[in-house]
């Protein structure tokens, strides 16, 4: 038992030992490649080989207080070429809506059209139609909407009720779309950025399938673009211009019911005017009916009575038939 075990710690050993041989061979011959390498002379004796070294460049001292404020002097220049930017105009949509009562609805829808225009700005829609009061009388009215420059919202809204004899209703209302705005541009800015970059690929591109796809994502960014000026062109015409919507009411169609006094006297007479119009009516009615009606009732009526004395006799006749019939079978049957 002894005997095997003996034997295999040799083999081990034996092992161990060729392998320690083999590693110190290795690593002599890398360790005599390497001092060729980094110019160990090996001169034609056995001298000493000579080993030169360049000695590394010393680091440049790190001066703590120096850089610390070169980084506050680097920050306050930045934050003062910040401070020193325009600072983004607010961009505010404002508008008015008014209804007045005038004397001539037609008449100041024409001068609040010719006030417009004056004043920079244009007629959006106009309409003049009638309508009628609780007693039913028949008045103009109309309606215009136009834009004013918003920094002349405050005299147009003056001289529009300057002529009118009264004011029911004024609404102003102001949108700040400022933020919308800002975003917007932002947009704009990384699409056309984003534009220029692809045709700028687009011109270094060979093969024709590369051309094709770049220039359908070059369309389709031109495309967001135009969406993106569209919609920045309508906040800034919209802040620009005003809309001032004016309802035009005739004054006349204003008035109050009035309810005059009451008049036993007249209320008789109008009952005996009412009293001989309709015996005059009645009268007539008897005239007509005698005339006109009667006649053309006995010519329709008696063709009709004399068809239904006919259909009478012969729907008597032939029960009177089936019945003595009926008596026969009986007596018969007895």
């Amino acid at each position: 038992m002894k005997r095997p075990i003996i034997i295999i710690i040799s083999v081990i050993a034996i092992f161990l030992l060729l392998g320690m041989v083999a590693t110190s061979m290795l690593g002599g011959a890398a360790f005599s490649s390497g001092n060729r390498s980094l110019g160990y002379g090996g001169g034609g004796g056995g001298g000493a080989p000579e080993v030169s070294l360049m000695e590394a460049p010393a680091a440049a001292p790190y001066d703590v207080v120096t850089d610390s404020a070169k980084s506050v002097e680097a920050y306050n220049s930045a934050s003062q070429a910040i401070a020193m930017q325009p600072p983004q105009e607010r961009l505010v949509i404002e508008n008015a809506d008014l209804a007045i009562v005038v004397k001539d609805p037609k008449a100041d829808m024409a001068k609040i059209s010719k006030l417009a225009n004056d004043l920079g700005g244009y007629v959006v829609s106009s309409n003049l139609y009638q309508s009628y009061t609780s007693m039913g009388k028949e008045v103009p009215e109309a309606s215009i909407v136009v834009r004013i420059p918003a920094e002349k919202l405050d005299e147009a809204l003056t001289q529009i009720k300057k002529d009118a004899v009264d004011v029911q209703s004024e609404n102003r209302s102001g949108q700040d779309v400022t933020n919308i705005y800002v975003d917007l541009q932002s947009q704009l800015k990384a699409k056309q950025a984003a534009e220029k970059k692809l045709l700028e690929i687009m011109d270094q591109a060979v093969r024709a399938e590369d051309v094709l796809a770049i220039y359908m994502q070059v369309q389709t960014v031109q495309t967001e673009i135009e969406q993106l000026k569209g919609q920045i062109k309508y906040y800034e015409e919209s802040a620009a211009l005003s809309a001032v919507s004016v309802h035009l009411i005739a004054e006349e169609g204003t008035q109050p019911i009035e309810v005059g006094p009451w008049k036993p006297v007249g209320a008789a007479k109008e009952a005996v005017e009412d009293l001989i119009r309709f015996m005059q009516n009645f009268a007539e009615f008897l005239i007509r009916f005698l005339i006109y009606i009667l006649p053309v009732l006995l010519i329709i009526g008696i063709p009709l009575f004399l068809v239904y004395l006919g259909g009478r006799a012969i729907f008597r006749r032939f029960r009177k038939s089936k019945v003595s019939a009926e008596e026969k079978e009986v007596k018969s049957e007895k």
